[in-house]
């Protein structure tokens, strides 16, 4: 959700020099998005068609300005990269992986997400 909620306010605000991706750090094996992850982005008409799922890769982070990680545990995985930051650095908060959770909790994550998108792009990109 973060790849396609972060791309499409990019969009809105018409930012043409920043584009995201998404990788996670134990994303073995699915191929797809997750169903409620797909509901979730769908009910907020929010394009997700060229999104799949990707492992992390250390080219992936030495090649990106900046790579933000949803939770400060994550973030001290790959505290080795000098990019590398936690969402919690810049709002506060960690976001939970809502993997397994109903899609109550999956629209929970993609109002925390939204916030901590603002918040990045404002401070890094405005």
């Amino acid at each position: 959700m973060a790849e396609a909620l972060f791309r499409a306010e990019i969009k809105r605000r018409k930012i043409k020099f920043v584009d995201v991706a998404s990788a996670g750090i134990f994303a073995e094996g699915s191929t797809v998005i997750n169903e409620n992850s797909a509901k979730c982005l769908t009910e907020s008409g929010i394009d997700f068609s060229k999104f799949h799922p990707r492992q992390l890769t250390h080219k992936m982070i030495e090649s990106s300005f900046l790579v933000f990680c949803m939770t400060k545990d994550q973030c001290q995985l790959l505290d080795s990269f000098e990019n590398v930051h936690s969402i919690e650095e810049v709002v506060g908060f960690d976001i939970p992986d809502p993997y397994g959770y109903d899609i109550d909790v999956y629209r929970h994550t993609a109002a925390l997400l939204n916030e901590a998108i603002n918040s990045i792009i404002d401070r890094f990109f405005s």
